[in-house]
């Protein structure tokens, strides 16, 4: 059953369902950028559409080829204190655990870790959990990667584990993809279940931060995983970006929020898609994204309706809040510094902007200074 032999392709030559000629043209793309996937997620792709939007989500397009885009597009090495740690915002730490996942998005914002595998991931534990010990301030510590479900579920439980003995530690978040990717990593192993049962207390919790990005992810399968999660007593929110051509349908975005909200996984971000090199094809632009999300929002219930749009720009998470038609309203939701949080920014109009930084003109306040970048540059 493809479901459960859990196959996994690296090499887009391996996709017999592409013509020979679409082989040639896509190994363009994957000599720069890594392709991976998997027989389950592969398995529900309809190859007959080519607009199948699990298609969109994990084989490559020749676009990613277009020069556009930085490897770092939120300036996590700003943030580093050590490969694989970043410390950002006051209160949470983020561990790259992981520098795989079990399929690779084709509109990844740390394309960068998985074209030098080596060096961005946390390879010193011991010194990376001295640092969370060191800053009582950090409460919440967020694993990711790559994705952490990749690891073994006794790796995993290693650093769990040694994390939950930190008092000041309250919320360990793991951020994954799997229960999209591959629910039978979920449903197939009972001691990952059991090892977030053990660690999950009254005043402490694990927080399992979903990636679904479209409803047809949501299958039989990855629904009985997420209610696993659920029953072993993992809180569950998801996160999604918003991509072009996937999901920037007011009515796709809705009915994703919609399903996600019958099942408990709380919609919590929105994200502009970062502009990662590569990603110009799957990026819209923020006003017209604004417009989609706040439609799709007036079509589902308020339980549905809880994710913010907002962007992880290196200053900080800046929440896209409205527009008129000669004005776009930002505010700071979580700010690098704190002076920041909550800061209103208004910027004249501009329909071709991406990102933060392509505004030019600030009214009614300045914003913090910004790096003098665009997404236009490589």
């Amino acid at each position: 059953m493809l479901a459960i032999d859990r196959k996994y392709l690296t090499k887009i030559e391996q996709l017999e369902q592409l013509s020979e000629q679409e082989r040639v043209e896509l190994k363009k793309v994957t000599d720069k950028f890594a392709f991976r996937g998997n027989s389950y997620y592969l398995s529900l792709i309809d190859w007959n559409d080519p607009d199948d939007p699990i298609r969109k989500i994990i084989i490559p397009h020749l676009q990613e080829l277009d020069k556009w885009g930085r490897l770092d597009p939120s300036d996590e090495k700003t943030y580093t204190i050590m490969p694989g740690l970043e410390h950002k915002y006051n209160s949470t730490a983020v561990f790259l655990v992981s520098n795989v996942c079990d399929g690779i998005c084709r509109f990844c914002f740390r394309k960068r870790v998985f074209i030098d595998p080596q060096s961005a991931y946390l390879r010193d534990l011991p010194a990376a959990l001295q640092y969370v010990k060191q800053h009582r301030e950090v409460t919440n510590v967020l694993l990711t990667g790559g994705d952490p479900l990749v690891l073994t579920t006794s790796k995993l439980e290693n650093i769990v584990r040694q994390l939950g003995q930190i008092e000041h530690v309250r919320i360990i978040r793991i951020g994954t993809k799997i229960p999209a990717f591959n629910p039978y990593r979920i449903i197939d192993d009972p001691a990952l279940l059991e090892m977030i049962e053990t660690y999950c207390a009254e005043r402490k919790r694990i927080y399992v931060m979903t990636h679904f990005v479209h409803p047809r992810e949501l299958t039989d399968a990855a629904v009985k995983a997420v209610g696993l999660l659920q029953r072993a007593g993992a809180v569950l929110a998801n996160q999604t970006p918003l991509i072009r051509g996937l999901n920037d349908d007011p009515e796709v975005m809705a009915e994703l929020l919609r399903q996600l909200s019958f099942i408990g996984a709380v919609p919590y971000y929105i994200f502009q898609c970062r502009p990662a090199l590569g990603n110009k094809a799957y990026t819209v632009p923020i006003e017209e994204g604004y417009d989609i999300v706040e439609q799709a929002k007036s079509r589902v219930s308020g339980l549905a309706k809880r994710a913010r749009y907002a962007m992880s720009h290196s200053t900080g998470k800046v929440e896209i809040i409205g527009k008129t038609k000669d004005l776009v309203y930002f505010r700071y939701h979580r700010a690098a510094d704190d002076q920041d949080s909550g800061r209103l920014l208004a910027f004249k109009s501009n329909p071709n902007a991406y990102w933060l930084d392509d505004y030019e003109q600030a009214v009614e306040d300045s914003p913090v200074d910004l790096p003098n970048v665009s997404c236009q540059q490589e």
